[in-house]
């Protein structure tokens, strides 16, 4: 196998998360893990023009490794914290890359029973990883994250931008978890009442009454955005 191959795939995956952070509640954690993956990737590229090139096997142990640390973390983001969704399946990429060009390597070296075994992991491996892109990338939803992400942007006084109080809270909505729907309308109609623009808080203040009013709203989230606001001053 040549290395470049995982060169490619080292180059790819990292950017692709780099990119992809900007469309998560919180961007943070796969940025980071974005930015690690292209640092030894670049470091990998270098080597490559050494007297002594790296080998398949340290591309495989590093995917390996670094893969097995973002399924851990990611999955626990996924499914615990819902903080983002794309850690997991891109560290599921790797590892089940090394994981499997490992296996194959080793394959003319093992008995029967042994080949029986490495191919069940295979096909495990394989149903797992579609489990992870099929839930992380594909229904990835995160209304209580950005829920969440708009607090955050409000109490930093970010209110309308990129990653903004306002963007976050626009996103803050969920056909399946009616529930918190209507903590992102109050949020909205709140804040744009705030800064002046009253069509736009009409608009919330509408979708709000549709979804059961201030009432379906918990007292300790209506005081927390008020709280914030009142942080702020508004604008002239």
């Amino acid at each position: 196998m040549e290395t470049w191959w995982f060169l490619v795939l080292e180059f790819a995956l990292s950017l692709s998360l780099i990119l992809m952070s900007k469309r998560q509640p919180f961007p943070g954690p796969s940025r980071r893990y974005g930015l690690v993956l292209l640092t030894f990737a670049a470091l990998f590229l270098l080597g490559e023009s050494g007297p002594r090139p790296t080998e398949v096997q340290v591309h495989l142990l590093f995917l390996l490794i670094y893969g097995s640390l973002g399924l851990l973390r990611g999955v626990q983001n996924m499914l615990v914290s819902r903080d983002e969704v794309i850690v997991a399946p891109f560290a599921g990429i790797m590892f089940c890359v090394a994981a499997t060009a490992m296996m194959a390597n080793q394959w003319e070296t093992l008995t029967v029973a042994e080949e029986y075994a490495a191919f069940a992991t295979i096909v495990a491996l394989g149903g797992g990883q579609t489990w992870l892109v099929f839930r992380g990338l594909l229904i990835g939803r995160l209304p209580m994250a950005w829920s969440k992400a708009g607090i955050v942007a409000l109490e930093k006084g970010q209110i309308s931008g990129d990653h903004g109080a306002i963007q976050c809270f626009e996103r803050a909505w969920d056909l399946e978890e009616e529930h918190i729907n209507p903590m992102a309308w109050s949020a909205l109609h709140r804040i744009h009442d705030f800064v002046g623009n009253e069509k736009e808080a009409e608009h919330w203040a509408k979708r709000l009454a549709e979804s059961g009013g201030q009432e379906a709203v918990a007292k300790e989230w209506i005081m927390a955005i008020d709280d914030a606001l009142s942080m702020l001053n508004p604008p002239q």
